[in-house]
């Protein structure tokens, strides 16, 4: 316990146990939903390429982007909160494992949506 100077009290600090970034946990889910998003790119685009899939595969593969791409700025800005340094009053965040699962699958996610964009347009066109 320190001193104040000047006075006889003593300064406590109560210990605020670590908090889940919750910015890790909406990037993984983003990122899980990117992926589950880019699967319907790729069945629609295969499953549907002679009746419009592709249209189908187009409109979901936007989605699947912007999901992909918001998880891995979630993700980014998670790991810069995990980081940064708190003095000891500041809620300490944790996460770090999550904010990377999150960056990983929304980058996955979003590469499978075009990807299967990609072979949506390539069957109907052939």
């Amino acid at each position: 316990m320190d001193q104040v100077p000047g006075t006889p009290f003593g300064v406590v600090y109560l210990d605020v146990p670590p908090v889940t970034s919750g910015l890790a946990v909406g990037a993984l889910v983003a990122g899980i939903a990117s992926i589950l998003v880019a699967l319907l790119v790729i069945c629609f685009g295969v499953a549907f390429a002679t009746n419009g899939g592709a249209w189908a595969s187009g409109a979901f593969a936007v989605l699947g982007v912007l999901a992909g791409v918001a998880a891995v700025v979630a993700g980014l800005l998670a790991r810069r909160q995990i980081r940064r340094p708190a003095p000891p009053p500041a809620v300490l965040f944790t996460g770090r494992g999550l904010a990377v699962a999150g960056i990983s699958c929304g980058a996955a996610g979003a590469l499978l949506s075009l990807l299967g964009l990609g072979l949506a347009l390539l069957i109907s066109l052939a």
